[in-house]
């Protein structure tokens, strides 16, 4: 690669950063299409299909509580509505841990992907909050998953995002550019995870304090 091309590649890669580090940006990419085994899109169609409703599993009341007032207050300055914050947070919780991931993962990658927007669409066709390929629901729901709606664009996108980490054997790195379809790049994993730190949470000391001594008291 000639010094040129070298400085071309280097500011383009600084404009991606800073168009995704705005407040309005996002960075909606599109998942790749790749045959999957018999077997493995069975264990995907059921992952899929499983409409159980929301419950959040925390230890205590409290501490769920203080989860969602904590993430709705940092939330609130993309989505006003209150009631619908606490409804998306309540859904990304439960929907990152039933396919085993952080529920502030899940929240930092929709943050990059679509920046909370509900009916965002990608130029690649990727759809809602964590743009989703339509691929995905013909190839799993027959076409008839909405992936604008809430609950099933966030099943299917954790569903995607943890048959991903399956693939690549844990490693979030590789995971996360098959998810944007930028496998062996290293701009979008980087903001997915820097975004993820944004949304890290800690339970305060007396909450988590009360739940030792409450685990103390059963024993």
């Amino acid at each position: 690669m000639t010094p040129t091309a070298a400085l071309a590649r280097g500011l383009r890669h600084l404009v991606w950063l800073a168009m995704a580090a705005s407040a309005g940006a996002a960075w909606a990419g599109q998942q790749q299409y790749e045959p999957l085994s018999a077997s493995v899109r069975a264990v995907l169609q059921s992952a899929v299909s499983d409409r159980a409703a929301p419950r959040l599993t925390f230890a205590s009341d409290a501490l769920r509580q203080h989860w969602l007032d904590e993430m709705s207050a940092r939330l609130a300055k993309r989505i006003a509505d209150p009631r619908y914050r606490r409804d998306l947070l309540s859904s990304v919780h439960y929907e990152a841990t039933r396919a085993g991931l952080d529920p502030q993962l899940v929240l930092g990658l929709i943050q990059v992907e679509s920046n909370f927007r509900k009916y965002a669409v990608s130029s690649a066709g990727a759809r809602g909050y964590m743009q989703v390929m339509p691929f995905w629901s013909e190839l799993l729901d027959d076409g008839r998953g909405n992936l604008f709606h809430l609950r099933t664009n966030l099943r299917y996108g954790c569903t995607i995002l943890r048959h991903y980490l399956d693939i690549e054997n844990g490693n979030l790195f590789r995971a996360l550019g098959r998810y944007n379809g930028s496998l062996g790049q290293a701009t979008y994993p980087e903001l997915v995870l820097k975004a993820w730190q944004q949304w890290r949470y800690s339970p305060p000391p007396e909450l988590s304090a009360s739940q030792l001594d409450a685990s103390t008291r059963a024993e």
